[in-house]
C-alpha cells in the first residue's frame, strides 16, 4: 500500500512540475489581452486571413498600446503580434501592399486577423468592401525599430511601385 501511494504521489508532483514550467514558458504578456499572450514572431513570418478597418469613433482614444489611435496613421491591430511590430499587408485582390505598425489588439470578430486604419484601408482598397482577404507578413520586430518612426524597408506593389507609408 506505501508503495503505491508513493507512486501516486511522485505522480501528482511530477504533474503539477510539468504544469508549473509549462506555465512559465508561454510567451510575453501583454496589456489588453488578459490572459493571452503575444508570440514573438520573427522576421518573415506570414499570415493569410480576413481584415476590416476602423476610424471614427475610434480616432483619439486610446489603444491597447497606450497610443492615441490617430486613423490618418499607417498602423493596424492584431490579436497577438506585439506592438511596435511591423508588417507588411497585401490586398490578395489588387495586389496592393502597405506597411503598417501594429498598435492595438483586435479585431473583435471572429475570424478576421487584422483591424486596419482608416489610412492603410484607403491605400489598399478596402473602405468600400469593409473585409478584404489579406496576407500579412513580420518585416521588422518591436526591438530592431525601437526608435524609428518605420522601418528601413519599403513594400512594392503589384506593378513593383514603391508603396510609401
Amino acid at each position: 500500500m506505501a508503495v503505491r501511494l508513493r507512486k501516486i504521489l511522485l505522480a501528482v508532483q511530477t504533474g503539477v512540475l510539468v504544469f508549473l514550467l509549462a506555465a512559465c514558458a508561454g510567451g510575453q504578456t501583454v496589456p489588453g489581452l488578459g490572459n493571452q499572450t503575444a508570440h514573438l514572431a520573427a522576421t518573415g513570418y506570414e499570415e493569410t486571413g480576413e481584415a476590416s478597418w476602423y476610424g471614427h469613433p475610434y480616432h483619439g482614444r486610446r489603444t491597447a498600446s497606450g497610443e492615441t489611435f490617430d486613423m490618418y496613421q499607417m498602423t493596424a491591430a492584431h490579436p497577438s503580434l506585439p506592438f511596435g511590430t511591423w508588417i507588411v499587408v497585401e490586398n490578395r485582390a489588387n495586389g496592393r501592399s502597405v506597411k503598417v505598425r501594429i498598435n492595438d489588439r483586435g479585431p473583435n470578430r471572429s475570424g478576421r486577423i487584422l483591424d486596419l486604419s482608416y489610412a492603410a484601408a484607403r491605400v489598399l482598397g478596402a473602405i468600400g468592401p469593409g473585409v478584404i482577404r489579406v496576407r500579412l507578413r513580420v518585416i521588422a520586430s518591436p526591438e530592431a525599430t525601437r526608435g524609428l518612426s518605420e522601418p528601413l524597408s519599403h513594400s512594392r506593389g503589384r506593378g513593383g511601385e514603391t508603396m510609401r507609408s
